[in-house]
């Protein structure tokens, strides 16, 4: 058989028969009612969960995003105070160091001056003394000379006093012009 005849007979193979596509219509109208009103909105209803957990979970993670970032800045925050307060605590104590270092030298400086001062007293103390032994000493031996050379003894202490003090300024006399 042909097409023709198939067509013509009017029994078309490739069209179901009125009675199928009604009842076909029916259940599919009945599965999408069905679907539409059960099985959409539970879907729907997953779905929309879904959406809020994600979207709490974005909102979580943003805030402690913005949570870290306020950590962080009051950290960095808090790091810059400490760097200041280590940099006054160190020039604090360096200036403190140098004003120990100078309290120190000075007290160091005076305590050399007091020293020099006292050998330079106990010095001229020691020079009195041995001046004093040296003229007392000179003396007897210039009143010894002067007895031998002029031949009669300086026994008495008046003239041997005068004597020797205007020996030892005639001395000291010459012995100054030499020494400048």
């Amino acid at each position: 058989m042909n097409s023709q005849t198939v067509i013509a007979a009017g029994n078309n193979v490739l069209l179901p028969a009125t009675y199928d596509i009604v009842w076909s219509t029916v259940c599919l109208v009945i599965i999408g009612l069905v679907f539409w009103k059960k099985v959409l909105p539970l879907f729907q209803k997953v779905l929309a969960e879904r959406t809020e957990k994600i979207e709490g979970g974005i909102a979580k993670a943003e805030a402690a995003q913005a949570e870290a970032q306020r950590t962080l800045e009051q950290y960095k925050a808090q790091l810059a105070e400490a760097r200041a307060e280590a940099a006054r605590i160190r020039d604090d104590a360096r200036a403190e160091g140098q004003r120990i270092v100078d309290e120190m030298r000075e007290q160091a400086q005076a305590e050399s001056n007091r020293i020099v001062a006292q050998g330079q007293a106990a010095l001229a103390a020691q020079k009195a003394q041995i001046v004093a032994e040296l003229r007392a000493d000179l003396g007897r031996v210039a009143v010894d000379l002067a007895g031998r050379v002029v031949g009669e003894s300086l026994e008495d202490e008046a003239r041997r006093r005068g004597t020797v003090d205007r020996f030892l300024d005639e001395l000291d006399a010459v012995s100054a012009p030499a020494a400048k």
